[in-house]
């Protein structure tokens, strides 16, 4: 995502390093750069045609004070900008009521029934609410069965009356809710091909009983600049409180995340990440826009830590790893805890300057990790707490347990003995870190 789009801005920032002021002309070759990455990456052609000369007139009528570069007053305006599009501020969810009520509308194919579980998923853990998914889509019997499958998968209840009235059904599912302590309802609607006066009929009359906090449209971020339409088609006939761009992960271009916002004033508020039912995120412009320009983003990947590792067990560890005094049973708790982050290589691009370094492209084989843990596992916890008792025979023993050779074992316990002897370095004061 953006990446294409991150490398073409960086080049276009570097035209302006080392120029002592912004002029017209080097300002112009620029944002040529800007203007051609931002087409490339599908955004819509008004917006950028906006985009372009809003930075071009403040760029010319910026005063360069002396303490800064021309090339940093160029990135401050490509960064606020950006912001202006995406809408500067994150859209907050409105989980008013009790329960909460959020009804997902769309096209079929959008990724819409996964995103009903995706999102109760999300908001059960960074909210503590206690969702019911209400499968209100009873035109297609497989959407009814997909989301019975996706509630089993997250031990999450599922309200279905098979093909009866949409309307009814949701009725009797917030009643159930009520009766049954569930604060959150997710209702899941009949997708269609096309914007039709049938669909929009149902949804208003839905609308009209319930009166959801929330109507959010699931859009497919691959279909690019007709997403526009889509919105506009919905928003016009059922007021739209925000929308969510699946398969972000998959649409290298993202160039709909640019325009949407700006072109229909409905506001993105998740994005779809991954095909996991973990994989949706809130969307979070200032986030976004870092990334963009590739400054990373932190933050996510604090956020990440914090949801999936266990804070005792690493403050632990770190005070372990401060006394010299960290074991294979720790290293072994920690390559569990990593495997709950996912793919490193997704991490790893969220690192400030990762393009620079070539981290963008790095694949990391998670058989590598299990292949780790297969060798610790297949050790004794006496060898575990005291690595230097591994002699020829135990590590024969250890290489059949974990399927592995003799010479993983060795390279495994080499590396941990560097370890070992950078920890104590760290300890003694003797190891001087280079920031």
């Amino acid at each position: 995502m953006f990446e294409s789009l991150t490398e073409k801005i960086e080049n276009a920032v570097s035209k302006i390093r080392g120029y002592g002021v912004i002029t017209e002309e080097n300002i112009s070759g620029a944002l040529r750069q800007v203007r051609l990455a931002l087409l490339e990456a599908d955004v819509n052609y008004k917006v950028v045609k906006e985009f372009t000369n809003n930075v071009k007139q403040k760029a010319l009528g910026e005063e360069v004070k002396k303490s800064l570069k021309p090339a940093d007053v160029f990135l401050k305006i490509l960064k606020d900008e950006l912001l202006n599009l995406l809408g500067n501020d994150k859209a907050e969810l409105n989980l008013s009521g009790n329960p909460s009520i959020i009804m997902l509308i769309g096209l079929q194919g959008s990724g819409k029934t996964t995103t009903v579980g995706k999102l109760g998923n999300l908001l059960r853990k960074k909210n503590g609410k206690n969702p019911l998914f209400i499968a209100a889509d009873v035109y297609r019997p497989a959407a009814i069965e997909q989301l019975k499958t996706i509630g089993k998968q997250l031990n999450i209840k599922v309200y279905e009356q098979g093909q009866s009235d949409a309307v009814s059904i949701v009725e009797n599912g917030i009643k159930y809710a009520k009766e049954n302590n569930h604060d959150l309802v997710l209702i899941d609607t009949a997708g269609r091909l096309h914007v039709d006066n049938e669909l929009m009929q149902e949804l208003k009359n839905i609308k009209e009983k319930v009166n959801p906090g929330e109507i959010i449209l699931v859009i497919d971020a691959m279909i690019g600049q007709d997403a526009i339409n889509v919105i506009n088609g919905f928003n016009d006939a059922l007021p739209l409180t925000g929308t969510i761009l699946t398969k972000m992960d998959g649409d290298t271009k993202g160039g709909v995340a640019l325009s949407a916002k700006h072109l229909t004033g409905v506001p993105i508020k998740f994005i779809g990440v991954s095909e996991k039912l973990d994989g949706l995120d809130y969307f979070n412009p200032q986030r976004m826009v870092s990334r963009i320009l590739g400054n990373g983003d932190i933050m996510s990947i604090i956020e990440k830590a914090e949801s999936v590792i266990d804070e005792k067990e690493a403050m632990s560890v770190a005070k372990k790893i401060q006394a010299g005094k960290m074991d294979l049973e720790d290293f072994l708790a920690q390559l569990k805890q990593i495997k709950k982050l996912g793919p490193l290589e997704n991490l790893l691009k969220l690192l400030p300057g990762a393009r620079k370094m070539g981290l963008n492209n790095i694949s990391i084989d998670p058989k590598q990790f299990s292949k780790l843990e297969a060798i610790i596992s297949s050790m004794t916890k006496k060898e575990r707490k005291n690595p230097d008792i591994i002699k020829a025979s135990r590590k024969q023993r250890i290489a059949t347990g974990s399927g592995s050779s003799v010479q993983d074992v060795n390279k495994l316990l080499n590396q941990f003995e560097q370890m070992q002897k950078m920890m104590k370095m760290m300890k003694n004061g003797n190891l001087k870190l280079p920031f």
